[in-house]
């Protein structure tokens, strides 16, 4: 079983009972194919990046599924040949998510190790060292120096 996300485009001019039905009609079809439907976001009107079919907005509709590949295929042929959507893109999302669980750990990891090093009070780091030849302390007067007074 594998995550995915299909995300599709419906025509502006078209009734919101008309893409609720729709939107049924695909989640009875991936529960019937044996997938778990996780999520389904409604995003609606938005206008497009550019031109399709004559439209310059539509109707978003956002999918999260679990489902073998056979399904998604049969779901992607249903978007093809359907009249109302107007564009559709199907992305596998199960690796990214394994990836991006791995990163939180591996920094947990991390910010656990940092706070251990840093003991309870927390270590504050030691003063700095002068290098040899390096001066720590501003100079006193310098002879000859305007506005400072001279020595006798």
């Amino acid at each position: 079983m594998r995550i995915y996300e299909e995300l599709f485009i419906v025509k502006p001019d078209a009734p919101d009972e008309e893409v609720d039905q729709f939107v049924e009609q695909i989640r009875t079809q991936l529960t019937t194919a044996g997938a778990t439907v996780d999520k389904v976001d409604k995003w609606g009107k938005r206008r497009l990046a550019y031109r399709v079919d004559k439209y310059r907005e539509g109707t978003y509709v956002l999918f999260q599924f679990t489902s073998e590949p056979e399904a998604v295929k049969e779901l992607e042929r249903r978007l093809r040949v359907s009249d109302i959507v107007l564009k559709f893109l199907t992305v596998r999302i199960d690796q990214t998510l394994k990836r991006l669980e791995k990163r939180k750990k591996e920094r947990d990891k991390r910010t656990a190790r940092r706070a251990s090093s840093a003991g309870p009070g927390g270590a504050s780091p030691a003063p700095a060292q002068p290098l040899p030849g390096q001066q720590t302390e501003a100079p006193a007067a310098l002879p000859g120096m305007p506005g400072v007074p001279r020595e006798a």
